[in-house]
C-alpha cells in the first residue's frame, strides 16, 4: 500500500460533528427560551413604610410620643386632631407577569393615637379590607357642557 500523504475524512467522525452541532443548537434555543421566559416572571413591589418585627408589641399603652419615635420611626403622616395620631401607611402590590397592571396585595394603616398629654391612648391596625382603594390622580378632567338640566329640553323646543 503506497501513502500518499493525503487523509480522507472520515463518515463517522463528519456525522459526529454534525450531532455535536444539532446538541449545541438544541441547547442553545433551550436557554434562550428560559431566560425570554425568566423575563416574564412575578414581581413584588413595597411602598411605603416598612413594620419591623414586633415594633407594635414594644408600644405599650401609656408610653410616650417619643418612646414611639424610637420604635416606629418618622410617621408617613400626622394629624392634630382631637389629640394627635401618627400614621404609617404601607402597600405591598405584585404582578404576574411583566408588563402587567398592578395588584394591591395587601394595604396597612398603622394609626397611634395620642391624648392631651402625649401618651398613647389607641393603637388601629387598619387594612385592605377597612378601606376602599380609589385613584387619587385619574389623569381625567371632567368638561363641562355634557350635563343636561331642566331648561336644556326647553332650549331645544324652542330653537328650530
Amino acid at each position: 500500500m503506497i501513502e500518499t500523504g493525503q487523509t480522507r475524512p472520515s463518515v463517522c467522525s463528519a456525522r459526529g460533528l454534525t450531532a455535536r452541532w444539532r446538541g449545541m443548537r438544541a441547547a442553545a434555543a433551550v436557554a434562550m427560551v428560559c431566560a425570554v421566559l425568566g423575563g416574564c416572571t412575578g414581581e413584588q413591589f413595597q411602598k411605603g413604610y416598612i413594620l419591623p418585627a414586633g415594633a407594635l408589641e414594644q408600644i405599650p399603652m401609656g408610653a410616650s410620643q417619643d418612646q414611639v419615635l424610637i420604635v416606629m420611626g418618622t410617621p408617613s403622616t400626622v394629624a392634630t386632631l382631637n389629640g394627635e395620631v401618627f400614621y404609617y401607611i404601607s402597600q405591598r402590590s405584585e404582578r404576574m407577569v411583566a408588563f402587567m397592571n398592578q395588584k394591591v396585595v395587601d394595604q396597612r394603616v398603622i394609626a397611634i393615637y395620642f391624648d392631651k398629654n402625649r401618651q398613647v391612648q389607641r393603637l388601629a391596625n387598619y387594612g385592605l379590607q377597612d378601606g376602599k382603594i380609589f385613584d387619587f390622580i385619574s389623569r381625567t378632567t371632567p368638561t363641562s357642557g355634557q350635563e343636561l338640566s331642566y331648561l336644556t329640553p326647553l332650549f331645544k323646543l324652542l330653537s328650530f
